[in-house]
C-alpha cells in the first residue's frame, strides 16, 4: 500500500494527454503517472552513469559522434508524421468512405 501522497497541478490539455493514454494501458492515471515518473527518474540516474574508456577507445567514440550521419529515408518519413500527442484527434482518423 503506498503511504506518501505526491500532489501536483497540470493544465487541462496535459491531463486530458495523461488520460488517453493511461486508458490506452488500462491504468489508472494515479498508477500512469507514478510509473512514467519512476522510468524517467531511473534514466536519468542511468545517464549519470561514469564508462571509464582508454584514451584510443575515447577518440574512436569521439570520432563515430562527429561523424557525418547516412541518409536514412525511414527515419526522414518519420520525422516528418505530425506527433499523435500535438494533433487533434479527428485528424489521425482515417477518413470515412461515405
Amino acid at each position: 500500500m503506498r503511504e506518501t501522497p505526491i500532489n501536483l497541478r497540470a493544465r487541462a490539455e496535459q491531463r486530458d494527454l495523461i488520460d488517453r493514454a493511461s486508458k490506452l494501458l488500462g491504468k489508472s492515471r494515479s498508477n500512469f503517472v507514478l510509473e512514467a515518473a519512476c522510468e524517467k527518474a531511473i534514466s536519468i540516474m542511468l545517464e549519470q552513469a561514469h564508462f571509464p574508456l582508454s584514451d584510443s577507445d575515447f577518440k574512436r567514440f569521439t570520432r563515430l559522434l562527429d561523424a557525418p550521419l547516412k541518409p536514412n529515408p525511414a527515419l526522414e518519413k518519420l520525422f516528418a508524421m505530425p506527433s499523435p500527442w500535438l494533433t487533434p484527434r479527428k485528424a489521425l482518423r482515417k477518413p470515412s468512405k461515405e
